[in-house]
């Protein structure tokens, strides 16, 4: 086993328990965001390029600093454009991915950048993705509840909360029910088609992505490829010795009599990432 294994930085704690995703992002935003990095773009051109995009959307006629629009901005900027230096190489392979595999496929991707920024994200979604095993659906309030149990009584948790699943149902993973008798959403929520993500690298990079969420930056191969978390996809089993070689960015320790733990490799980062300057 590789010896240069990682160990919790300050930055990465930080970084976990933070909130930071407190807007609705569609998945179109995503997608536009990565091509423009994948073009080459440059973090201001790309930054204009997002609010000549939105501004029919969203601060409709204002130019708030701390506005919706430019909240949104700083989230996909954060995402693809310019994430934390220790994802850049998680970033690279991801931008790598979004260049060859199916356009359907890119969803997995998106996913995976954003719970390792904002870890946030893949919290709430492991709370909806164990609802959904129990009974099969997941309401907002019982997210909510379990989330302001982990992070305090906060508004911003409960914006957050609403937001993030607001985004997952326009993604496409989550479907709204409807009340037989208004016909209205009711904030409860189901599971939408789940995607089989079979190619090794896309496996590989994915859970590399999860671990970047995880305290010890580790978790069991079988922990990993069945979280809750990433709900709406299926990993395609692989072997640890296999994701370790294919990624190159993990390593595997034995765990017991028949458990692999999944590490992440302590990398010497570059000076830049593939990030908009």
């Amino acid at each position: 086993m590789n010896s240069r294994l990682t160990h919790t930085r300050p930055a990465d704690r930080d970084r976990r328990g933070q909130v930071g995703f407190s807007q609705r992002i569609k998945l179109e935003w995503m997608e536009i965001t990565a091509n423009m990095v994948l073009a080459g773009m440059d973090r201001s051109s790309i930054e204009s390029a997002l609010r000549e995009l939105l501004k029919d959307k969203l601060s409709i006629g204002g130019n708030a600093k701390r506005g919706n629009r430019e909240k949104v901005i700083t989230i996909l900027m954060k995402i693809w454009a310019h994430p934390p230096r220790l994802l850049h190489p998680l970033q690279e392979g991801g931008l790598k991915l979004l260049s060859h595999l199916p356009h359907e496929e890119h969803i997995a991707v998106h996913w995976g950048m954003a719970m390792a920024v904002y870890p946030f994200w893949c919290y709430v979604a492991a709370h909806v993705g164990r609802l959904l095993r129990l009974q099969g659906k997941a309401s907002h309030a019982q997210v909510r509840r379990r989330i302001m149990e982990q992070y305090g009584q906060r508004p911003t948790i409960k914006d957050a909360v609403r937001r993030i699943l607001r985004s997952m149902v326009d993604w496409g993973v989550l479907k709204d029910t409807k009340s037989q008798d208004t016909k209205r959403a009711e904030g409860v929520y189901v599971q939408g088609p789940t995607l089989t993500i079979t190619q090794v690298e896309a496996v590989a990079w994915l859970v590399e992505a999860y671990l970047y969420t995880q305290p010890s930056n580790s978790a069991s191969l079988r922990t990993v490829l069945d979280s809750p978390g990433l709900f709406p996809f299926h990993l395609e089993p692989v072997s640890a010795s296999y994701l370790v070689a294919t990624s190159g960015r993990l390593d595997v320790l034995r765990h017991g009599l028949d458990e692999d733990l999944i590490i992440l490799r302590h990398e010497i980062l570059p000076t830049a990432g593939v990030t908009a300057s």
